[in-house]
């Protein structure tokens, strides 16, 4: 019998679909085998997020009492990255929030929009609110948190001497505030991490100072002390170095509310 023209015999057909089919399985297995073996890596994830971080002895405002001074009035700090910014790369979206102000020490986030924030003209989206309350109470976002955009927003507290509204701490000029008015108790700034007892009997409750980062993060932040290596209130005297600021905090990503830790 003879063959028409332009066909195979189907012994040649059945050997190439073969050879077909076997190809097919193996591309797929090596690609199942890829995606098995090395998942892809999600380098959006930053390692820092739901950890406790702690930052001791930040240099925000170094004064005279031997240390060294800060010619620039402002100090930068990366939420994000748990570090140091230098001041030459403020107007960028790098840093997350900036002491600055009376005593270096008024707090501010990161917001290019805001033509008085000291990111301004950057793309950074952050900004920075405080809360009566303890940082390990405050578990999630607060509703209707008001993000200020603003520069040298929150530093001094109200109860204290020049108070500036809600504050991160109580500054104690003749030091009777707080305590009997001895002479090392003058100047006494006292982190407002804990309640605190004024000598009068009133109990200041805690801060916790919320922060949304240049990124559009989320961070609660527990400020401990303005005092080199002293982290409770009975050490803080006249004439100790400061302001060096020790906080602990926590960082979320922006599509999540839950201030948590994992």
């Amino acid at each position: 019998m003879k063959r028409l023209n332009n066909t195979k015999p189907l012994s040649a057909f059945f050997a190439q679909a073969g050879r077909l089919i076997m190809g097919c399985f193996v591309v797929a297995f090596v690609a199942s085998c890829s995606k098995d073996d090395n998942p892809p890596i999600d380098d959006k994830v930053n390692p820092n997020y739901y950890k406790l971080l702690r930052v001791e002895n930040l240099p925000i405002a170094p004064a005279d009492e031997g240390s060294e001074p800060n010619e620039f009035g402002f100090y930068l700090y990366s939420l994000s990255e748990n570090k140091a910014i230098p001041q030459s790369e403020v107007s960028s979206a790098k840093w997350d929030i900036a002491f600055g102000g009376t005593f270096t020490s008024f707090l501010s986030g990161n917001n290019g929009a805001d033509e008085k924030n000291y990111g301004a003209g950057t793309n950074a989206v952050g900004g920075v609110a405080i809360v009566e309350e303890a940082f390990d109470e405050v578990n999630e976002l607060p509703a209707n948190i008001e993000f200020k955009t603003g520069k040298d927003l929150i530093g001094t507290d109200d109860a204290g001497s020049m108070g500036a509204g809600v504050g991160w701490y109580l500054y104690d000029f003749h030091g009777d505030i707080v305590r009997d008015g001895a002479e090392e108790d003058e100047h006494v700034s006292y982190a407002l991490s804990g309640p605190l007892t004024l000598s009068d009997g009133t109990i200041i409750s805690p801060r916790t100072v919320i922060v949304k980062t240049a990124n559009g993060d989320y961070a609660k932040i527990k400020m401990i002390s303005c005092y080199k290596d002293l982290f409770n209130q009975e050490e803080w005297k006249k004439g100790e170095p400061i302001m060096y600021a020790t906080f602990e905090y926590v960082l979320i990503p922006g599509d999540s509310n839950t201030l948590e830790i994992r």
